[in-house]
């Protein structure tokens, strides 16, 4: 997600959702780093990282919505 850091220090600020669904974000992606690091994944694991795949996207996709809402 490219937007100016300005809105992004902005809205982690004033928008306690958009701050949330920030640190989530950042979780996410920490998790599937860690994951990346393994190489083989268990069945279990794969399960796991394909959650955290949706749930990140998900996240995205809602604080694209907030900066179109206050954007335009």
């Amino acid at each position: 997600m490219d937007i100016d850091q300005t809105l992004l220090q902005n809205l982690t600020e004033t928008n306690p959702r958009f701050r949330m669904l920030y640190e989530e974000h950042s979780l996410f992606e920490k998790q599937l780093s860690e994951y990346d690091k393994k190489g083989i994944l268990s069945s279990d694991e794969e399960v796991d990282k394909n959650k955290v795949k949706k749930m990140k996207l998900a996240g995205r996709d809602e604080m694209e919505k907030i900066i179109q809402l206050v954007t335009t």
